[in-house]
């Protein structure tokens, strides 16, 4: 007859997070996945399992401290009952009924299935039951930890070429995170294992990634947009320019005749999309005139040769 206390490792009087602490070691160190052809080490995970769905739950905690149950999860029966189950349907069933766990305790807790949630049916017995009908896949899985949202701010030019990011949960690990391509804030990462830990396995962390804003460059969908500042001279003669972008400073040709408003198109410097293209970076040129320039104010007092009406779409003269 097997002691749930022993196989775990606890005394009669540990706390509940003691137990669950002292089941979540032996199912790391015993886990089918990592002990495939280490027999012994599939006995005590099915063991440690057994007794961690006694002992989590208050109620056949309680039957097995007051020796109504052994620990198997069978009832004790009084002197005079002949064996039978005084205690009539009360959740503990005979050795033989289909999806009892071993030696017939009938897992009702959070650590009945387990096996379903760790396995996901890759049985190695008959219907995707891992120990060929010791635990009954149907039943309720150990719950997991809980998943633990972040919120990172990803810089403009990182989030546009995809840079790594390194962040630190709160747990105080350390992760170098690849930004997937396409990524928006309404889609959180998500990093399986990396949330709070649980009798079931760690949850998830959920990190919502947002792009920081820039002190020049705006984002419109996949596009960068830039104001370009370009001197009289550079608009009327044409010029060629170092413009910044994303991936670092590039030449632009400016053509002869630009005026303020004009969009120059550098391709490909823009936000990477979800299919390994990317979107453009749009320059819009704004000519920048200088203050109390003597010489120029000059020239445009005599200058009369531009009789345009550059409102004329305006509606007004």
């Amino acid at each position: 007859m097997s002691d749930p206390y022993a196989i775990l490792g606890v005394t009669r009087s540990a706390s509940p997070a003691e137990i669950k602490k002292a089941y979540r070691k032996l199912a790391k160190e015993n886990h089918p996945d990592k002990n495939a052809d280490n027999p012994k080490a599939l006995e005590k995970f099915k063991a440690a399992s057994s007794a961690y769905a006694l002992l989590s739950d208050e109620k056949t905690r309680g039957q097995y401290d007051r020796g109504e149950i052994d620990g198997d999860g069978q009832p004790k029966a009084p002197a005079g009952f002949g064996g039978g189950n005084p205690f009539g349907g009360g959740g503990f069933q005979g050795g033989g009924r289909p999806g009892a766990g071993p030696q017939g305790f009938d897992f009702g807790g959070d650590a009945g299935d387990i096996f379903s949630e760790l396995f996901g049916g890759r049985g190695r017995g008959g219907g995707g039951n891992p120990f060929g009908g010791g635990f009954e896949t149907r039943q309720r899985a150990l719950q997991k930890g809980a998943d633990v949202a972040y919120r990172l701010m990803v810089p403009f030019e990182d989030a546009a070429t995809l840079k790594p990011q390194r962040i630190t949960l709160r747990n105080g690990k350390t992760l170098d995170l690849k930004l997937p391509a396409g990524f928006t804030a309404e889609k959180p990462l998500r990093m399986t294992g990396q949330g709070d830990e649980g009798p079931g396995g760690s949850g998830a962390a959920l990190i919502t990634l947002e792009v920081a804003k820039h002190r020049f460059f705006v984002r419109d969908g996949d596009d960068v947009l830039l104001d370009l500042p370009v001197r009289l001279n550079e608009a009327v003669l044409g010029a060629k320019l170092k413009v910044p972008t994303v991936d670092g400073a590039v030449m632009l040709g400016v053509p002869a005749g630009s005026t303020t408003g004009k969009i120059l198109r550098l391709r490909g410097k823009g936000f990477s999309r979800a299919d390994g293209t990317r979107g453009d970076q749009l320059v819009t040129l704004q000519v920048d005139l200088p203050a109390d320039d003597a010489a120029l104010k000059a020239f445009a007092e005599s200058w009369h040769d531009d009789r345009r009406n550059p409102r004329a779409a305006l509606g007004v003269d």
